[in-house]
């Protein structure tokens, strides 16, 4: 049974960073996983590690990340050991962003996040070789399609421990490639920190009290030269137009702004980078994101309008989501 060790776990990508030359980002590190996983541990851990725990040793792992599931297989898996893993993938619920496929036990995650890579990846530059940030990774589904797109290293972060165990139910079965997720805050990365040649912010921005300083943060994490690629919702409106929900939008609290295509392109304009182009817009659905078997709370359907779903349950405009590249010069 294999037992979760923090230090053991990202020794490889701390010993990584510092050869980059960037030892104060590892002395941060160093202080900050600390106190996640010794000082100050999540109430739940010692749960969900047990549930990480049960999952079965496997030899022979094979790991298909260019398809819609990230799906492991294994000529070891029998009808017992995939009773194992079900058990203890159930006890890593509820699981948003997917979907995957564990030796056969499909994941049906609430999100259909392939859908969204399937929309941005068309116009990202290439990233083979590339290093790159994942900010608000979840569980890190995205960062797995990033390295089946021949990515050298990727960072994704996150601060939920649940989405960290779920993303480390799949490293267990890949040993050391070259994917980390870290349970730390946008806020918690040092300033100019410049090594990433691409930064990814999915569903990150309405989030932010402040969007402005978000942008500059991640125009922080990028070397010159270096691509954003940033998914948020919009609203339709003119430049200059930008929707602050009373309260609450379809049910999130912590929604701050939903601007117009043509102001987050002033945003970004005004943050310093260039090159800024909306390549997608599309509405969410139902069939995107739903309650699902593996995620049993409520969903999308029970945050739109009953008697017009085209709105939120508040009123204002159902979810629409932008996706736009930009260049740090």
């Amino acid at each position: 049974m294999s037992t979760f060790d923090w230090q053991d776990c990202y020794r490889p990508l701390l010993q990584n960073l510092e050869a980059q030359g960037l030892e104060g980002w590892v002395d941060v590190l160093n202080q900050q996983l600390a106190a996640r996983f010794d000082t100050n541990p999540h109430g739940d851990i010692q749960r969900w590690q047990a549930a990480w725990q049960q999952l079965p040793e496997l030899a022979d792992v094979t790991a298909e990340l260019d398809r819609s599931a990230i799906t492991l297989t294994s000529p070891g898996m029998d009808d017992g050991s995939r009773e194992q893993a079900e058990a203890a993938l159930r006890g890593l619920m509820p699981w948003r962003k997917g979907p995957f496929d564990f030796f056969g036990v499909a994941i049906d995650t609430e999100w259909r996040s392939d859908w969204k890579w399937d929309r941005v990846a068309p116009y990202v530059s290439d990233l083979n070789g590339r290093q790159i940030l994942d900010v608000g990774c979840g569980s890190g589904y995205h960062c797995w399609r990033m390295l089946g797109e021949g990515a050298r290293r990727v960072v994704g972060i996150d601060p939920g421990l649940l989405f960290l165990f779920q993303f480390l139910s799949v490293k267990r079965y890949l040993g050391q490639v070259p994917v980390d997720l870290l349970p730390v805050r946008m806020e918690d990365l040092p300033e100019r920190l410049e090594c990433f040649d691409t930064t990814f912010s999915m569903g990150v921005l309405y989030h932010r009290r402040s969007p402005l300083d978000h942008l500059l943060e991640l125009k922080d994490t990028l070397r010159r030269g270096g691509e954003l690629v940033l998914e948020t919702l919009v609203v339709d409106g003119p430049e200059g137009y930008s929707l602050m929900p009373e309260d609450r939008y379809g049910q999130m609290r912590n929604v701050w702004f939903l601007p117009s295509c043509d102001t987050l392109l002033r945003w970004l304009d005004r943050a310093g980078y260039r090159n800024a182009r909306v390549v997608d817009v599309t509405d969410t659905t139902t069939d995107e994101q739903r309650s699902t078997d593996w995620m049993r709370f409520q969903s999308l359907a029970d945050f739109l309008d009953p008697d017009d779903p085209s709105k939120t349950i508040e009123g204002y405009p159902g979810p629409k989501r932008a996706t736009v590249i930009a260049e740090k010069p």
